[in-house]
């Protein structure tokens, strides 16, 4: 992704490894400092992934999978490490299937270190690729509004929602885009704004409440997210406050895509409603820059994600094309 710093423009990936330390983006500190952190362990990947120094579904991928090199290669007890990173959190599919995938690739006898680059420039490779097939739909002048980051932050590179936007930016169309805040940890204003002032796309912040408006006003052409896990039904689990935009979208006549890699449809869920939803700590919500936002005494529910059932979608954009809840078996074809 690009960068502007003090020193000029840099081009850096969300995760990356220098010989055996597992190096990061550490995006809590986003975007008032650019920290790097770095993973000596398992417990560090745990922590990491646990903590959202790194976040989102393809990039968390790829951190259990640098995770699990490093394992290998420390000759620890790889099956306690793969149980320790997988119990890191419990909705991201990407999370299990790079694990299962470098244990598999191992037992083939492929070298660990190779088996995770590997894996990391597939996904981006795969973000690449979406951008290419996303930005087919966006038009010249297009509004774009999306929720969350699903942007390289979330990816490694390129990202998942922000990657068609990125292509369009390349294309020279000329698009806009609607940033939902994404309460309670602001990744959208924090993370997805940032990424979009270093692309110098253009763009604004909304608080999540506005969306409806604008899209009811006429001012969004489209939505793009990103998503963690979809189930075979094609529902999807993404950051709260995705299901309301895309009833919002559907009803007011705007389409509403979700962008993704093939790796991120999970074939054993049935259904959204089968996808465990991750409850995070109350004081992401009662608690602004260590300051208490909540009445004293009042607690908070703080669930990290919701499900969009597949009747709200229009397509999914991934690397092997858009393709329409109808007709996602083909995409396995």
């Amino acid at each position: 992704m690009r960068i502007k710093t003090d020193d000029g423009i840099k081009d850096m990936r969300a995760v990356w490894r220098e010989g055996n330390i597992v190096k990061m983006i550490d995006q809590r500190y986003l975007p008032n400092e650019l920290i790097i952190f770095s993973a000596k362990n398992a417990d560090d990947i745990h922590m990491a992934i646990k903590e959202m120094v790194v976040r989102g579904a393809p990039c968390i991928g790829v951190t259990a999978a640098y995770g699990m090199a490093q394992a290998f290669e420390k000759r620890v007890d790889t099956s306690e490490a793969a149980s320790k990173i997988k119990s890191a959190r419990p909705t991201a599919y990407d999370l299990f299937y790079a694990v299962d995938h470098m244990q598999e690739q191992v037992k083939q006898g492929k070298d660990p270190s190779e088996a995770a680059d590997d894996y990391a420039l597939s996904v981006i490779n795969k973000c690449r690729a979406i951008g290419e097939n996303g930005a087919k739909m966006i038009e010249d002048g297009y509004n774009i509004l999306t929720h969350c980051n699903a942007g390289a932050l979330a990816t490694v590179d390129h990202g998942t929602a922000l990657a068609p936007m990125r292509v369009g930016k390349e294309q020279e169309k000329n698009i806009f885009v609607y940033v939902d805040e994404t309460r309670p940890r602001l990744q959208g204003a924090k993370l997805t704004a940032w990424e979009l002032y270093n692309e110098d796309i253009r763009h604004t912040v909304i608080a999540d409440n506005a969306a409806g408006h604008y899209i009811q006003r006429g001012h969004i052409d489209m939505v793009i997210v990103g998503t963690d896990r979809i189930a075979a039904n094609g529902d999807i689990a993404n950051k709260i406050g995705t299901y309301e935009k895309a009833v919002v979208a559907k009803e007011n006549g705007v389409p509403f895509y979700v962008a993704a890699p093939v790796t991120t449809f999970d074939p054993n869920t049935e259904s959204g409603m089968d996808i465990p939803i991750e409850e995070r700590d109350p004081k992401e919500v009662t608690i602004m820059d260590g300051v208490r936002v909540v009445s004293p005494g009042s607690n908070a529910n703080n669930p990290a994600f919701d499900v969009t059932p597949s009747r709200y979608i229009t397509g999914y954009i991934t690397e092997k094309g858009i393709y329409t809840p109808d007709d996602l078996e083909d995409m396995f074809d």
